[in-house]
């Protein structure tokens, strides 16, 4: 079996080591052509969204995964094309698609639990551009051209995770013994995802027919308040955990100067009103479970500590 997987970030990386792991033959895609990917593992470069390119790179392969994540400030004139590109290539190799996906689709719950029948509802430009994308995957497998599969996950939190409401900006304040700075309420429950169960749940949907033509809300760990995560965060690295929230007026001001915080305003609703996700259905039907959240962090911050800031 052949797997092809764009974009080697947190979760892309994640996941070739996991599919190489288990001895698969894999193809890593990319710009740069460079990254640390196991020993076996073909990496190529390339612009995801030249068409011409992604159906070059997908020749032969029985799945291709998409992973990819362009500049934060430029999703709405990336992603798309990206995107066709990649369905493109897979359509014309017959191969499997599988698509990685965060949940900006279904914009503000009021805090109702999440699960994949929910509406697509956002009123952002990120969440709109994210629910016309999946409409998209799943309206070429209804057509019956490719056989496709998506597999969604919260913000997420593990080794190489370091652009993440629950990265860089909570890990290292913590092992350095100062107050973590997060986003929102940090009393509101606020479910975080482990990039390697991630990774796993992403190659367990490549794997299974009955996983094909539908959505996916991927393993999860118990959902705890933002306060109380890095509370444990604190208490498996011997140190505080203690957190302050950043001003909204703070997030005003940054964002006059970074485009990556001005492009987060307007997903803040996220951390501020209850945000639980329920992967009971993938659970259920694959018998595949979270990491024990304990593991998970303690894996985390031994990653951080062999990878100071």
């Amino acid at each position: 079996m052949s797997h092809v997987v764009f974009g080697t970030g947190a979760v892309g990386l994640a996941l070739i080591d996991h599919l190489a792991s288990t001895g698969e033959e894999v193809v890593a895609v990319n710009r740069s052509g460079t990254a640390r990917v196991p020993r076996g593992v073909n990496i190529v470069a390339g612009d995801a969204a030249d068409a011409g390119f992604a159906a070059e790179v997908t020749q032969g392969a029985t799945i291709v995964y998409q992973c990819l994540n362009p500049p934060y400030t430029q999703w709405p004139e990336l992603f798309p094309p990206m995107q066709d590109a990649v369905l493109a290539g897979a359509t014309a190799a017959g191969a499997k698609l599988v698509s990685f996906e965060n949940l900006y689709m279904y914009g503000p719950t009021d805090g109702a639990t999440l699960t994949e029948d929910r509406p697509y509802a956002a009123d952002t430009r990120k969440g709109s551009v994210r629910g016309t994308m999946a409409r998209d995957l799943l309206a070429a497998h209804d057509a019956g051209t490719v056989r496709v599969t998506i597999g969604r996950a919260s913000d997420y939190f593990g080794p190489r995770g370091r652009v993440s409401a629950m990265g860089e900006r909570v890990f290292y304040p913590v092992l350095a013994g100062r107050k973590a700075q997060v986003m929102g309420n940090p009393d509101l429950p606020h479910t975080y995802s482990y990039v390697p169960d991630i990774a796993a749940g992403l190659a367990t949907l490549g794997a299974s027919d009955a996983a094909d033509g539908r959505a996916w809300h991927l393993p999860n760990p118990p959902t705890l308040t933002t306060r109380q995560f890095v509370a444990r965060i604190g208490d498996i690295a011997g140190s505080t955990g203690a957190v302050s929230a950043m001003p909204k007026a703070m997030l005003n001001v940054v964002g006059l100067f970074n485009g990556n915080v001005r492009e987060l305003k307007e997903m803040l609703y996220e951390f501020e009103e209850p945000f639980i996700v329920d992967s009971s259905a993938f659970e259920a039907t694959f018998d595949q479970h979270a990491t024990d959240l304990d593991e998970a962090i303690a894996t985390t911050v031994a990653w951080y500590r062999h990878n100071p800031k």
